[in-house]
């Protein structure tokens, strides 16, 4: 798919206390260790090996949140990006949102967000023959409290896995500001960096419809 606009974002739209109040938020609720597309820790327990072949390609911890609040302030954004971008995706429901928390030597590698086949349902009805179409990141962060970290696209999905050898990288430092939300379609390859020092707050929201036609 050819697109205009890869991805579409806004400078620190949300307040300190916003940021705040989602990091104070989530420090309540449960966190565990963040699993790769596919895993799913509710339905089956893994062992050593899965968990080391999980850190090769991510490692950090996430907490999950499904707040109305949180819904009512990001959505507006995703379809104004939608729209602006010319996108135009058809969607209709968000999944929980994902507070993840990168501390130094932790990192996501290359992925895409959207999977070979729609959702079957079976975590929630809402879900049942859709996929993943629109992705948003949210920084939390005050940049200056931490250094790497950086979200990065590949806009033609052809990076050498090895060298990181190919022009169609792009840096996104325009997630740095805190408050800031990017918004990108979901079969987008990217990855964030390894963070060298302190911590680094985000929130992901992916969100989903009915299979492209």
């Amino acid at each position: 798919m050819n697109l205009k606009w890869n991805y579409w974002w806004f400078k620190s739209c949300f307040s300190d206390s916003f940021c705040d109040r989602i990091i104070n938020y989530a420090k309540t609720l449960k966190e565990e260790q963040a699993l790769t597309g596919g895993m799913d820790a509710d339905t089956k327990k893994y062992n050593e090996d899965d968990i080391r072949f999980v850190r090769k390609k991510r490692k950090s911890n996430i907490t999950w949140i499904s707040e109305d609040w949180l819904y009512r302030a990001i959505h507006p954004y995703i379809h104004e990006a939608n729209r602006n971008a010319g996108w135009n995706f058809q969607w209709d429901w968000s999944e929980p949102c994902q507070f993840t928390k990168y501390g130094v030597g932790q990192y996501y590698g290359w992925h895409c967000d959207s999977y070979e086949n729609p959702y079957d349902g079976s975590k929630d009805i809402n879900w049942k023959g859709k996929i993943r179409k629109l992705s948003v990141t949210i920084s939390l962060s005050d940049p200056k409290d931490y250094d790497g970290g950086n979200l990065e696209f590949d806009f033609r999905n052809t990076v050498d896995w090895e060298t990181d050898k190919n022009n169609s990288i792009r840096e996104v430092g325009e997630i740095r500001p805190r408050g800031s939300i990017v918004v990108f379609p979901s079969f987008l390859w990217h990855r964030v960096k390894p963070v060298t020092r302190g911590t680094r707050y985000s929130l992901v929201l992916w969100n989903l419809g009915y299979p492209f036609k």
